[in-house]
């Protein structure tokens, strides 16, 4: 089986098997006069990195830039890791990212916090990086790899300190999760499922779509996912964000009037969800048994939690 698929002549993408699922995580390659890696998901996939690199023929200390779209576990978890292996590389990330990826401290506690006894066996080892080897990213900087050229955008919603890169010779959009969880297992169906990602802390609805928005403007024609691999259909992309975001968010306010308790209410959520996308998929045709039944409550489950988190701030906030 192909540890890489090639997208265009330059460009790669990388199956991570994260939580051990093939299809869940994707990190990039770009080779050019210059080689960027994007997104290392978590430490247990560093080795799947490094076998499609020898795969590719490409030496990992020959990696000029290592690019983080936000410093979630399941995309720069192993980032430390990565950078035992390519010691000449600089790590592009958000200027609020930096401090996290020096003192990985707080990273860990608030996984572990989500996670619990599984944090190990998902994220394994995270090591600190030399605040030398990162590079805090602007707003619109651009970066010359060669014939290719990185436009970066900051782009909240998700994440406060997410980050999406613009890709000039395939006019494509390294999105992270700003446009959510892409489920490429369904391409046999005849239809597509794309759904938000809501996770906690920082989930913003309204930013979500000030992002969504920019990526009109920018108008990309192919998407990047963290979640997973390419997609050359932007515009149904957005709009599946667009018609979610309103079910998830109702589903937290119908919890929050149920329930007081914010574990009660996460669950709640999370299986009003499941139960509304679960429906929805089974009215197209799709059986029971298929794989992304399984792969969604991972999602939602994480995404409840954001949701939550989300309402309760709003309405704590001062008037």
């Amino acid at each position: 089986m192909l540890k890489y698929e090639k997208i265009a002549d330059h460009l790669y993408s990388i199956d991570t098997n994260d939580l051990g699922l093939k299809n869940r995580t994707t990190s990039y390659i770009i080779v050019d006069d210059k080689i960027a890696l994007i997104e290392t998901s978590a430490s247990p996939s560093i080795p799947y990195i490094l076998n499609a690199l020898e795969e590719l023929h490409i030496k990992p200390s020959d990696i000029d830039y290592l690019i983080l779209t936000h410093i979630h576990l399941d995309h720069a978890g192993g980032a430390g890791v990565m950078m035992k292996y390519c010691p000449n590389a600089t790590v592009l990330v958000h200027p609020k990212g930096v401090l996290h990826l020096v003192d990985p401290s707080r990273l860990i506690a608030s996984a572990r916090s989500v996670y619990g006894e599984n944090f190990d066996a998902i994220f394994g080892e995270i090591l600190p990086i030399q605040e030398k080897q990162l590079y805090a990213i602007g707003d619109r900087e651009i970066i010359r790899l060669g014939s290719s050229t990185l436009t970066f955008y900051y782009t909240k919603g998700h994440a406060n300190h997410h980050i999406s890169i613009h890709e000039s010779l395939t006019n494509g959009m390294f999105v992270g999760d700003t446009t959510g969880v892409y489920y490429p297992d369904m391409t046999e169906e005849e239809f597509d499922v794309i759904l938000p990602s809501t996770s906690p802390n920082q989930f913003d609805p309204n930013l979500m779509e000030d992002s969504i928005q920019l990526f009109e403007k920018i108008k990309p024609n192919v998407l990047y996912f963290g979640h997973y691999g390419s997609y050359t259909h932007p515009q149904f992309a957005y709009a599946e964000v667009r018609r979610y975001l309103p079910i998830f968010m109702d589903a937290g306010r119908q919890t929050m009037k149920e329930e007081t308790d914010f574990t009660k209410q996460v669950q709640r959520t999370e299986e009003i969800l499941t139960n509304s996308i679960f429906a929805e998929l089974q009215a197209k045709g799709l059986s029971k048994d298929h794989p992304v039944f399984k792969i969604i409550p991972l999602d939602l489950a994480v995404s409840a939690m954001g949701i939550i988190d989300y309402l309760s701030k709003s309405l704590n906030k001062p008037t």
